[in-house]
């Protein structure tokens, strides 16, 4: 008993003890215990609490829901006093960057050493000849001394410094030496120091960084001439070879990377890894406002002197301004036409072509001076585009104070407006818009309103077309426009000539400022992204001159589809010239020329008629005769006189080699020279053979005037074929296919240039083609029907020359 005692007590004490223990670990515990009590004395006794609980959730609610309110509020305030400290304060504390220089150090070799060579030597070789160049492995080093960040309104801009000494590059360039020495000389860059401050700016919430630097940096090379590896020749047996090649890159960092001149680095989400060889850009000038003579002319950063300076137009007023704007991309030039005012409206639209993923594209506004032919440079502004690897692309500009005007086109097609300010003067802005139409890819496909097309698909993600070598290029130049003569009189005789590689190219003279030549020419493919050179020139009596040029890219030509292009003119003031570009292969190229010419074949051309032909002569009639040239042939019809509407009904014959068949419309005289009245071209290549086509034919180089002909391409064999030869019909299938996808490709064209004039004769053409693919629909279903009676009927004979067979038939 007594040993149960004991137990007891020392069950009661344990129990004492835990009891002190969690009063003193948790010191409200005695007062929750009475509450519960209460609680539920107050429940069992009184009323229930039940119904305050809904209540009592309410409260706090309330009150949660107030406290984050304030907390919003106090957020909400203190980034607008951050903005205010950032606006107010000029510069934030220097920051310490020693790790982007040691990842700088970890990614040069492999990374940023390839690119950055291949960037700058793009840029390089635009002045010297180079035969070497590597940027070595040493980096540049980026904020020795710190980073600084500044604000300025709402672009943040951050402070860079920039030091790059390394003795390992590996540069080797070729250039001329002058007198007294002779020849050239190889000389090598084997050390450069570059020492400034950058600027980085991000752009479009972060999807690009614009740099610069902020003054011109400190710049050192030292050179050697040889030919590479050990160098022992030093630069100093050469003198200013070392100053020439400074001021050679400072003039280059002057003109891209100094304040106000910004590059750009685009940081797109997506990688398309598609290599831009051109593009098409609408260039827009609407209008200018704020302009003012005074503070105009008064600007110390004029690109060029006045070339007339008349000391009365000052006083005049700023509404007296006769005003237009030139617009520059690259060797590209166009105008505007004059307008008066300080604010004038233009509102012109101009097609430019670029040959790159980036340009630059610049405004100079000049003044007219009333009763003179010269002009006076009153001040420019530019704006900088590239293209950006997820398929949109870029513009940026010189803002207000030397800020930034950016804008972002995620797709083609869509407009951008920049209203810019004018450089280096205190009045006037201009307002442009651009549309980038299409960029062109390497590997044929284009890139335009939204969408990238590709003229075949390819499942692997590359390209379908073949090697560049083995193939043929066919050019045909279609037409021009808005061509210009320097001619006094203001007459045109424009031709153009084609080069690509060392083969020259010429077309016939028209004789009107819009011609049609529609004459095709055939070169042999060449690797190593060379362009198509195009020159165009006016045909004079003492000497041609040249109203024009321009360049196209042939990379990326597929197979089978026709690229066409308007080439707007560079060096001139307008232009443009229409381009079909086609790549064809060696096999394919001899199957068709085999079979479009066969060599026992030959043309048979009817001249029959000519209708509302010019009048040459003095009493109003002309002495109408056509010459043809067939290749080396020529051949001529009997002279029709007194009359505007001849009929020769005269058959010429040629052996069909595939020369063109050119028609000269001739004006007789018995002493003078004879005068032409028209030119056109048959075309006869594409036509079925031993089926005669029946053309009216505008003559081109006149005001009016038709020819009427009947041309055939007589194949004796195809002549001996049976009717239901197929071949004929796939031929004319392609034809009328080929000419609708034409037709619907110049109604695009004229639509895009809002030509509704010219849009009647191509809806006519398109209406008669529609007619004939009727009428051949009409003339399958005839052959398929012939075609089933005559297997009937040899059905029917190999029934009743087989005995056994009709038996059988008869039987059944």
């Amino acid at each position: 008993m007594g040993g149960r005692k004991k137990r007891g007590l020392m069950n009661v004490d344990e129990a004492v003890e835990f009891f002190k223990n969690i009063i003193l670990e948790k010191p409200y515990l005695p007062l929750l215990i009475p509450l519960i009590f209460i609680l539920w004395a107050i429940e069992k006794w009184f009323f229930s609490l039940s119904n305050w609980v809904p209540l009592v959730l309410a409260v706090w609610a309330t009150i949660q829901y107030g406290n984050y309110q304030r907390q919003m509020v106090v957020e909400d305030l203190n980034k607008k006093w951050k903005r205010v400290v950032l606006s107010t304060s000029p510069i934030t504390p220097l920051e310490h960057c020693e790790w982007l220089n040691k990842l700088l150090m970890e990614i040069w070799s492999n990374f940023m050493n390839p690119k950055l060579s291949l960037r700058f030597q793009s840029i390089v070789e635009e002045k010297v000849e180079l035969l070497e160049f590597s940027l070595g492995s040493s980096p540049p080093c980026l904020g020795l001394q710190g980073t600084r960040w500044s604000t300025s309104g709402d672009q943040r801009v951050m402070r860079l410094g920039f030091d790059w000494d390394t003795t390992d590059i590996s540069i080797m360039l070729l250039a001329k030496v002058a007198k007294p020495f002779f020849g050239t000389a190889r000389i090598v860059v084997n050390s450069l120091h570059i020492k400034g401050d950058l600027l980085l700016m991000p752009i479009l919430d972060g999807k690009a960084i614009l740099y610069s630097f902020i003054s011109t940096p400190e710049v050192r090379i030292t050179v050697a001439f040889g030919s590479g590896g050990s160098q022992s020749l030093p630069a100093t047996e050469l003198p200013g070879v070392s100053s020439w090649l400074v001021k050679l890159l400072n003039d280059t960092l002057a003109k891209t990377m100094i304040e106000p001149r910004r590059q750009c680095f685009s940081l797109p989400a997506v990688d398309l890894r598609k290599k831009v060889v051109g593009g098409i850009i609408y260039v827009t000038v609407t209008s200018a406002s704020k302009l003012s003579r005074s503070s105009l002319r008064g600007s110390p950063s004029r690109r060029q002197p006045s070339l007339t300076v008349d000391s009365l137009q000052e006083h005049f007023d700023d509404k007296d301004l006769q005003t237009f704007v030139e617009v520059e991309l690259g060797e590209l030039t166009r105008r505007t036409d004059v307008r008066p005012g300080s604010s004038p409206q233009w509102d012109s639209t101009f097609n430019m072509v670029l040959h790159d993923n980036t340009g630059t594209v610049r405004f100079h506004l000049y003044e007219c001076t009333p009763g003179s032919v010269k002009y006076d440079y009153l001040a420019s502004c530019e704006i900088k585009m590239k293209y950006v690897t997820d398929d949109s692309t870029i513009f940026w500009a010189i803002g207000p104070d030397s800020g930034v005007i950016a804008r972002h086109s995620e797709f083609c097609g869509k407009e951008v407006e920049m209203v810019l300010p004018f450089e280096g003067v205190h009045a006037g802005q201009l307002a442009v818009r651009l549309v980038v139409k299409e960029w062109q890819f390497s590997d044929g496909s284009l890139s335009f309103n939204n969408l990238r097309v590709s003229s075949q698909s390819s499942l692997s993600g590359s390209s379908n077309f073949l090697s560049k070598t083995g193939r043929k290029i066919n050019v045909t130049v279609v037409e021009g426009k808005d061509l210009v003569s320097k001619d006094k009189c203001g007459k045109c005789n424009p031709y153009v000539k084609l080069q690509y590689g060392k083969v020259l190219q010429k077309t016939k003279t028209a004789h009107s400022s819009n011609p049609c030549w529609n004459q095709k020419f055939e070169f042999d493919e060449i690797g190593g992204g060379e362009y198509l050179k195009i020159k165009c020139y006016s045909e004079e009596v003492f000497g041609d001159d040249s109203i024009g040029s321009a360049r196209i890219s042939l990379e990326g030509l597929v197979e089978g589809s026709v690229r066409d292009v308007w080439i707007p003119l560079e060096k001139a003031n307008s232009g443009e010239l229409r381009i079909q570009i086609e790549a064809v292969s060696i096999d394919d190229y001899e199957g068709a020329r085999s079979s479009a010419y066969p060599s026992n074949g030959w043309i048979e051309l009817v001249l029959v008629e000519a209708r509302d032909l010019v009048a040459a002569d003095l009493r109003g009639t002309s002495d109408p005769y056509v010459r043809v040239q067939y290749g080396n042939l020529k051949r001529r019809t009997k002279v029709m006189y007194k009359t505007l509407n001849p009929q020769w009904h005269q058959t010429l014959e040629f052996p069909d080699d595939g020369s063109p068949l050119e028609l000269h419309v001739k004006d007789h005289n018995a002493l003078l020279p004879t005068s032409s009245i028209g030119d056109c071209v048959v075309e006869y290549q594409r036509l079925t053979p031993n089926e005669m086509a029946d053309k009216w034919i505008p003559l081109q180089g006149v005001k009016r005037g038709e020819i009427h002909v009947l041309v055939t391409r007589k194949v004796p064999e195809l002549q001996k074929r049976p009717s239901l030869d197929p071949e004929p019909s796939l031929t004319k299938a392609h034809q009328i296919s080929s000419q609708m996808k034409q037709m619907m490709i110049r109604l695009k064209s004229l639509i895009e240039d809002s030509n509704l004039e010219g849009i009647s004769t191509p809806l006519s053409e398109l209406e008669t083609l529609q007619d004939m693919q009727e009428e051949y629909m009409l003339q399958l279903e005839t052959e398929q029907m012939l075609l089933l009676n005559k297997i009937k009927e040899l059905g029917q004979e190999i029934l009743n020359s087989s005995p056994s067979l009709s038996r059988r038939s008869s039987g059944s």
